[in-house]
């Protein structure tokens, strides 16, 4: 599994997968990707600090994601991450976040000492299909709600179930309050949750002026960002 790389597209930047403590959550019914989780500390650690060695600071961003949210990293990464930020004059972190540690994001970015571009996993603004479909554990009402703590929501598109209508209106929000954002494509995984290839298709002619959108990323797999199985 590729763990680190640079992305050289939009918005330049170091990228590391790390591994952390199970999700809080853990419970959403389209992810396996919290198989990548474990409750080894020592061998994340391990295994952390490996991966974070080829960090450079050569673009003065770097990304960390792992199955879950940061605040699952083991304390020991956190440090790690901290002292590189520092050491290799990183000027800004990118971390995911669920929506369940919103109260603690300030905390991070004291810690941490530089500022941090909070993503969160929206999935869809349709209350709806997140709660119901998706099991997101979620409970936010708006857009604008999500925009009081994070600064750049991840939305699928593509899935069984979704409508052309949902898609557009979660496009047009991510534009209208936020200054970044990212589409992914959902692809088949392990879960039960399936693709829509006709909503897809049509996804990828209707939004093909996303790949010129600076501040929005698509993913069409998901390991367009180089890192992942």
């Amino acid at each position: 599994m590729e763990r680190y790389n640079i992305i050289t597209d939009k918005n330049q930047r170091e990228i590391v997968l790390l591994k952390a403590f199970p999700c809080a959550w853990g419970k959403c019914t389209f992810c396996d990707y919290i198989d990548d989780n474990s409750k080894n500390e020592e061998e994340m650690i391990s295994l952390n600090s490996e991966i974070l060695s080829h960090v450079t600071g050569e673009t003065g961003v770097l990304e960390v994601i792992n199955s879950g949210s940061c605040f699952e990293l083991p304390k020991a990464t956190l440090e790690e991450i901290r002292r590189i930020v520092k050491e290799k004059k990183i000027g800004r972190l990118f971390f995911e976040s669920h929506w369940i540690y919103r109260n603690k994001l300030e905390w991070m970015k004291e810690f941490m000492g530089v500022p941090i571009t909070f993503k969160i996993g929206v999935e869809t603004f349709n209350e709806e299909f997140r709660e119901k479909v998706l099991n997101k554990h979620a409970d936010f009402r708006s857009p604008e709600e999500v925009a009081r703590y994070f600064d750049s929501p991840c939305i699928m598109v593509g899935i069984k179930g979704q409508t052309k209508e949902m898609i557009d209106y979660d496009i047009r929000m991510v534009k209208k309050h936020f200054k970044l954002g990212t589409i992914n494509v959902f692809t088949n995984n392990t879960t039960p949750v399936k693709q829509d290839p006709e909503l897809v298709k049509w996804f990828i002619e209707e939004y093909s002026w996303l790949k010129e959108d600076p501040s929005v990323e698509v993913l069409y797999e998901n390991t367009d960002f180089g890192v992942g199985d």
